[in-house]
């Protein structure tokens, strides 16, 4: 191809044995010793040159033995980086070292990973083991492991495709995307972005509140989506009204890319799985398999913030921090090299939490911005997070003190977490009793996938798990993991619950909901968004009797408990916030289009930013097309 050529054509002759693509990126192999050690100033003159990503790796003629190796980097790194383990994957030629401690693994200026390299002639790689043992991050690195020789060959045909026809200086001559989902809603969120060239699709959720196939999913029937011409998906975060539907893709046949941080990977999969487990509760069949979630996997290429990269012919991809969960990704494409620059929020959260850093607002270009609303409206001036703290505070003492249990129904991830060290940090400053706090299977497994990952998370809490101070790993906190300790959390005395899902669409807060509902002594706190048709929307709304769905027939459970709803503790951007993001953002839009929102939200905050700013703004159905250039 064009691209391999012109850096072969650049570098010494002789040197290189093979060249690959590993997606956008290029991986040059060589049986030469001294240039694989000295190698790296030419290859850098090639990447200044053509502005892509080349690795120079060994050629595997030139590996060290596996054994040899792996005694050779226990020697040479200390114990006290504790590795867990080691993993070799001969088809790229890199060792994959595990470690608690990657800082002492990697050594000041990265001096030890060199002299593996310049002993052993392998590539290493630092991935840090979480402080909470995950079962699932375990099992999606050994899918990927073991399907090594698949990937790259899935990677080389990928980048085959990218770069075919690659042009630096070609133009396109129109952009435009539809509207499959979330447009004047909030649930099953799916974009379709169209060029000349390219089809690529954003989001694919499932709206899990509603109870009607053609409210759930996004509306695929039309001539727009083909799914054989689909280059790419990206996935914005790992929340089922996103990310719902995309084993389901795999299902039906799709094997291209699937674009999302290496956090959004391991909980999408593993919210993919629980879903399946739900279904099965309900006796209802799943949408998909385990076997579709492992090929979702093995599709899946992660892309760290703040890194460009290439995913069809005419378009870059960019994440920035969204602020709303671990991992939650702002889309930044720039399309038909400068024609258009496309900023789709996703979910976000333009306001520091506990567990993230805020939404940022500066982007080298952008023309467009496609951005959420769920807390939109007039009337989602919210009060502020400090207040809200301190409600959440109030109703906890208030439940205590009549003997009673406070059920949190939880998003999984997001949610979960900041109400664990806001819980933490009640307790340990004497503002509420020192009670047992249950965290119950899926959010705990969630939450080891935080610790697997810190340098998603905000500097404050960063810090903490550098410093070996696993802020989740406390005493107060409880882990439930079956049905049997779920009835011994009943039996006993006052506590507090955490249990998805935040909505009570289903998981274990049902359970809990069930068995807790008709005690006026307890209470459930709601801290999430509530989907119109959701269980939680008609317990928030005041309904003293609901019905749920159960494996036979409909259950009817009187609703006596005391409801709390405290919206300042969500995870999306509050109006205020919404509007602060529009103002601050850098360069200034030429065009917002608002979408994830009811629609009185979705209407009135175009029109306040409009009106504010000064901006043209667009509020479209599902199903509407809309030309970007």
């Amino acid at each position: 191809m064009e691209i391999i050529r012109t850096i072969l054509d650049e570098l010494p002759k002789g040197k290189i044995s093979s060249a690959a693509f590993e997606a956008a990126n290029i991986v040059i192999y060589t049986q030469d010793k001294d240039f694989f050690l000295d190698g790296e100033v030419e290859v850098k003159k090639v990447v200044d040159k053509i502005k892509k990503r080349i690795s120079l790796r060994a050629d595997e003629s030139l590996l060290w033995d596996e054994a040899a190796t792996e005694k050779f980097i226990r020697k040479l790194i200390s114990a006290e980086a504790e590795i867990t383990q080691i993993i070799f994957d001969n088809a790229r030629s890199i060792v994959i070292i595990e470690s608690k401690k990657p800082g002492l693994a990697i050594g000041k200026n990265g001096e030890l990973l060199q002299e593996v390299r310049k002993n052993t002639f392998w590539t290493p790689t630092i991935r840090r083991s979480p402080a909470i043992r995950s079962k699932i991050t375990e099992a999606i690195r050994q899918v990927l492991y073991t399907q090594s020789a698949y990937r790259k060959k899935f990677l080389n045909a990928l980048g085959k495709k990218i770069y075919t026809d690659w042009d630096p200086t070609k133009k396109e001559e129109w952009v435009r995307v539809t509207f499959l989902g979330s447009a004047r809603q909030v649930g099953r969120s799916a974009i379709l972005l169209q060029t000349p060239n390219s089809k690529i699709l954003m989001d694919c959720g499932i709206d899990t509140s509603q109870k009607q196939d053609k409210d759930k999913f996004p509306i695929m029937d039309v001539p727009e989506f083909n799914l054989k011409e689909l280059d790419a998906i990206i996935l914005t975060h790992a929340h089922l009204d996103h990310s719902g539907l995309i084993p389901y893709l795999f299902k039906m046949g799709f094997r291209g890319p699937v674009y999302m941080t290496a956090p959004t990977r391991d909980t999408a999969a593993l919210l993919a799985l629980d879903f399946i487990g739900v279904a099965y509760k309900k006796a209802s069949s799943p949408l998909f398999s385990i076997t579709d979630v492992k090929e979702m996997v093995k599709h899946t290429i992660t892309v760290d913030y703040n890194v460009v990269t290439d995913i069809a012919p005419d378009v870059r991809l960019t994440f920035y921090n969204a602020g709303h969960t671990l991992g939650s990704a702002m889309v930044h494409l720039n399309i038909g090299n400068g024609l258009h620059n496309l900023l789709y929020t996703g979910d976000f959260k333009y306001a520091r939490t506990r567990v993230l850093d805020a939404s940022i607002t500066k982007f080298p270009r952008v023309e467009t911005v496609i951005m959420e609303s769920t807390y939109g409206g007039k009337e989602n001036i919210l009060p502020s997070r400090r207040e809200a703290e301190k409600e959440f505070a109030e109703a906890i003492k208030k439940i205590i003190e009549r003997k009673g249990k406070i059920l949190v129904p939880v998003l999984g991830t997001g949610r979960a977490q900041e109400i664990m060290l806001i819980v933490e940090d009640l307790i340990l400053n004497k503002e509420i009793p020192d009670i047992p706090i249950y965290v119950d299977g899926l959010v705990w497994d969630i939450t080891a996938i935080h610790t697997a990952y810190p340098d998603f998370l905000s500097n404050t809490l960063k810090g903490r798990i550098f410093k070996d101070e696993n802020p989740f790993g406390g005493s107060i906190f409880k882990r439930v993991g079956s049905s049997t300790e779920r009835k011994e959390v009943l039996e006993k005395g006052p506590c507090v619950i955490l249990a998805t899902s935040g909505m009570l669409v289903g998981g274990a807060s049902i359970e809990y909901f069930k068995n807790m509902a008709d005690n006026k002594k307890n209470g459930i706190i709601f801290v999430s968004y509530l989907g119109s048709g959701s269980l939680g929307r008609e317990v928030k709304d005041g309904a003293k009797e609901v019905k749920i769905e159960g494996e036979d027939e409909n259950e009817t459970i009187n609703v006596g408990l005391e409801v709390f709803s405290i919206e300042s503790l969500t995870g999306h951007s509050t109006r205020n916030e919404l509007m602060a993001f529009v103002n601050n953002m850098n360069p200034a839009p030429r065009r917002i289009i608002v979408n994830h929102g009811e629609q009185s939200r979705c209407l009135d905050l175009a029109s306040s930013i409009h009106k504010v700013y000064k901006v043209e703004t667009t509020t479209p159905r599902n199903l509407e097309t809309i030309r970007l250039r």
